[in-house]
């Protein structure tokens, strides 16, 4: 525990940091780009960890043209593709696709049975780790001119996702008793559930009064709850994943923490989510 709260320590004045100071000096619009590259990073990482357990499967995932398409589809996020250049997202895509079937017919001439495996665990580690994750990129630069928007966003779904995964861990550690996917994830309880849930109600109410008066409390406690049950089946997904694979950790990058895939899971399947509803809602 100590090892998980001390690296906690050092990462989280950088992440916040990389968050709110494009809010305290908005004249310097360069700084939006310091979160934008953490996510990249990131995301790049999350992305090599997922091919890193293909590979104890031995899946055949073509590292090289998924490291192609994933530069490609987030060069289209920090343009904020979704909502300006959506056309041009979707042909981001449709080349991806064909690219990758395209490459992977000759690849495979050898042993066309591998093909479908290959073909698809390339397109899932992009789509599942990149195209999820590039919206966490468009929170950042998708609503940078409507008075901070972007930063309280930011803020609000760190603050919430995070918080409630420690409420839960700190709850199942305590509390825990009764499991709530035990071929999954052995760790998991409903206990922890339920204290993620209530936790996040508390940091979405906090966030409100604190920095976020904006997002009605009648929307955001909500949608904080629909939040951290996704987290958690996002999750339990990467948890699936992992278990397929036979290995513990994605990675041991984070010390405490595991792999930057690890701590990616539950904001994957959020990303997309907070980045529609804050577009029609905002």
């Amino acid at each position: 525990m100590k090892t998980r709260i001390l690296t906690a320590l050092i990462a989280l004045p950088v992440l916040i940091a990389s968050i709110v100071l494009p809010y305290f000096f908005p004249n310097i619009t360069e700084l939006k780009y310091i979160f934008v590259v953490l996510a990249v990073l990131a995301l790049g990482a999350g992305l090599f960890e997922f091919y890193s357990l293909t590979k104890k499967l031995e899946l055949k995932a073509d590292a090289a043209i998924g490291y192609i398409g994933a530069v490609v589809m987030l060069a289209a996020f920090i343009f904020d593709a979704p909502s300006k250049l959506p056309d041009l997202l979707l042909l981001t895509i449709a080349l991806f696709i064909i690219a990758t079937l395209i490459t992977q017919t000759f690849r495979f001439q050898a042993d066309f049975s591998k093909m479908l495996t290959g073909v698809g665990v390339t397109l899932l580690g992009v789509f599942y780790v990149i195209f999820l994750g590039g919206f966490i990129i468009a929170l950042r630069v998708g609503f940078e001119f409507q008075n901070g928007l972007s930063t309280k966003l930011l803020g609000f779904f760190f603050l919430v996702i995070m918080g409630a995964d420690t409420g839960a861990y700190f709850a199942g550690k305590f509390l825990g008793k009764h499991k709530l996917a035990p071929k999954i994830s052995p760790g998991k309880t409903v206990e922890g559930l339920i204290g993620g849930i209530i936790a996040s109600l508390l940091l979405a109410t906090l966030a409100h009064f604190w920095f976020f008066p904006e997002f009605d409390l009648k929307v955001a406690l909500p949608l904080s709850g629909i939040m951290v049950v996704i987290s958690v089946l996002g999750d339990l997904a990467e948890s699936a994943m992992k278990r397929g694979s036979d290995t513990k950790d994605a990675a041991n990058i984070l010390p405490g923490h595991g792999g930057l895939l690890d701590r990616l899971d539950s904001l994957l399947f959020n990303a997309p989510i907070l980045y529609y509803f804050a577009k029609f809602y905002f």
